[in-house]
Formats: structure tokens, C-alpha cells, sequence
């Protein structure tokens, strides 16, 4: 049943079906994901995302084409971003549970991503460009 004794599974995992789409996975190049390489590849999705600032992200979000980057001050600001989207807002040990350094990534009525970032999220990924 796990750690949190199935307290989340009716919001979160019941609604998740088995996906009915065909793939031909031998075809598709999947090196990105390469241990050497995901981390790189991960930061320039991150990078590329049009930043979203401000009340409202939820409608700025769901307006923008392409993916969007919200970055969260700290556990308060995530919890209150996560709970206008609807996904999961529980830390533990100091970090979101669903973050990889710091990030969040979801999607949210659209097939684009929405990437909640962590001010040192970028410090994490081994990147220390500017995000404007």
C-alpha cells in the first residue's frame, strides 16, 4: 500500500488507464534519456519554457502556446500553485514528491508541459543561465 496508505490513490492514481496507443519503441531514438545526456536535455526544456509570472497562471498558462516554466518561492508558493492546477502538493523531505531537482512537470488540459521550478533549480541541473 505504500507510505502514505493509499491516502492519495482515489485523487491521483485511480483515474490513470492503460495507454491504448500503439508504439513502436525500436524506431523512436531514446538516447536523450542516457544517463550522460537526460540531464542536458531536461535543463533546455526547462530553459525553452515561456516563464509565467504573477496571480492567474493557471488561465496565463492555459493561454500560452508551447510549454510554460512557473517558478515557486518556496513550499507555501508551491502548495498554493499546485492546488489552482489540481496536482499533487505534498513534500517530503524538504522537496516536492513528484520534483527531479526541484521541477515539476505536468500537463494540465493541453497536451504542453508545465514545468513548476524551484529557484535553485537551475544550480541543481548544472546550469547558471539567465531565465529572462
Amino acid at each position: 500500500m505504500g507510505s502514505s496508505f493509499g491516502q492519495f490513490f482515489k485523487q491521483y492514481l485511480e483515474p490513470i488507464k492503460l495507454n491504448d496507443v500503439r508504439v513502436d519503441w525500436k524506431s523512436i531514438d531514446l538516447s536523450f534519456l542516457r544517463e550522460d545526456k537526460y540531464p542536458r536535455h531536461f535543463a533546455d526544456m526547462v530553459k525553452n519554457a515561456k516563464p509565467v509570472y504573477g496571480p492567474d497562471v493557471v488561465l496565463k498558462a492555459y493561454n500560452i502556446d508551447g510549454d510554460v516554466r512557473i517558478e515557486y518561492r518556496d513550499q507555501a508558493d508551491f502548495e498554493r500553485i499546485a492546488h489552482q492546477f489540481g496536482i499533487f502538493e505534498e513534500w517530503k523531505d524538504g522537496i516536492p514528491r513528484t520534483s527531479y531537482k526541484g521541477v515539476v512537470v505536468f500537463r494540465y488540459q493541453t497536451p504542453r508541459r508545465i514545468f513548476l521550478i524551484a529557484p535553485d533549480s537551475l544550480r541543481q541541473l548544472g546550469k547558471d543561465w539567465n531565465m529572462a
